[in-house]
């Protein structure tokens, strides 16, 4: 079964920190990019970072400096590490592969 599945999500103090893991299964990591994708209500998906089979990494201007992708390709695992948390980083975050998205996990920044 080809799933992505989310985890890390919470409520967390702005400026501190939280990781993100997604775990793939049902297929092999390619030629394809994953990535981090968040959406908050009413608005549209926004991309976050991404991350190449071979470790190339790409930021949005939001969390650039800040957030932090990476890959373990034996424990089948794409982690977001995201410090110094911000109010306007609350949102649903998602991995996605290709076409692929997981169910999410939601970041909540508040004091």
């Amino acid at each position: 079964q080809v799933q992505l599945v989310e985890s890390g999500g919470g409520l967390v103090q702005p400026g501190r920190s939280l990781r993100l893991s997604c775990t793939w299964s049902g297929f092999i990591f390619g030629d394809s990019i994953m990535a981090w994708y968040r959406q908050t209500p009413g608005k549209e998906r926004e991309w976050v970072a991404t991350i190449s089979r071979t470790g190339n990494t790409n930021y949005s201007d939001s969390v650039k400096g800040r957030f932090t992708i990476s890959l373990a390709n034996a424990k089948k695992t794409t982690y977001l590490q995201m410090n110094n948390l911000k109010p306007e980083d609350t949102a649903v975050y998602y991995c996605n592969y290709g076409v692929m998205f997981g169910q999410g996990t939601q970041v909540t920044v508040s004091s």
